[in-house]
């Protein structure tokens, strides 16, 4: 392969074109190609990583539910509060982040966020997967909340995740214990935007099938006292 059809081949990928459509236009076998495109994917990875800089931004997910309270901080309303009785997904939020690893490759982060008490209450990864495996993985992912999912910028993802952890943590509680394993796929946050947590101005706690409710009680009495926050126990959600 010459120099200059390895330049080509970088110009018209940069178009998106699939590696077949490029080896049809500059009279390349496909393998090839796909070859290049690889060495050159590799190549960029490697460079980023000398930087110490993040791979780009693949997606990043939220679910629809959760978008009300994304707003920010200093807003006049009040944050839109689901009645939590009678919604068990009321409060949380389900973020998916992918970024680029690679030729035809991802890293795959999970965060699960309660924006009125916990904070950081689960988290995976990283995980590598390809894209046709990473589509299965958010459907299911999403699956059980019916309004469905959204993309949503890498600063809002950073303020839901490290925002959240750092309400919590005032609470007394410290985030899952995978979190410092998944946290650096998002990168620094530059602390914005700042979005509100908790619900009508107070903790408002409701039970997972995980969580330990006197325990979780216990803490939040001796951290903001009786009677400044308010808490719903049932099966777990």
């Amino acid at each position: 392969m010459t120099p200059e059809q390895a330049q080509a081949i970088i110009e018209l990928r940069a178009k998106n074109l699939a590696p077949k459509q490029i080896a049809r236009q500059l009279g390349l076998r496909p393998a090839e190609v796909t070859g290049m495109i690889k060495q050159l994917a590799q190549q960029q990875a490697s460079d980023r990583a000398a930087a110490g800089e993040l791979p780009p931004i693949y997606q990043c997910l939220i679910n629809q539910g959760a978008l009300p309270y994304l707003q920010p901080n200093d807003q006049t309303e009040a944050t839109p509060a689901p009645a939590a009785e009678d919604d068990p997904d009321a409060g949380l939020a389900v973020i998916i982040l992918a970024r680029t690893a690679g030729f035809n490759r991802l890293d795959i982060c999970t965060y699960l966020v309660d924006f009125w008490c916990l904070g950081v209450k689960d988290t995976s990864g990283p995980r590598r997967m390809d894209p046709s495996e990473f589509k299965d993985f958010v459907d299911y992912a999403y699956q059980p909340f019916a309004e469905g999912y959204t993309t949503i910028t890498l600063e809002l993802a950073q303020a839901v995740v490290f925002g959240g952890a750092e309400y919590a943590k005032q609470l007394g509680f410290e985030p899952h214990r995978d979190f410092a394993a998944s946290r650096p796929l998002l990168g620094e946050w530059d602390g914005q935007p700042q979005l509100q947590f908790g619900r009508n101005g107070k903790p408002f706690y409701i039970n997972g099938p995980y969580d330990s409710p006197t325990k979780v009680l216990k803490t939040l009495r001796e951290t903001v006292g009786e009677g400044n926050f308010e808490f719903a126990i049932g099966d777990g959600r």
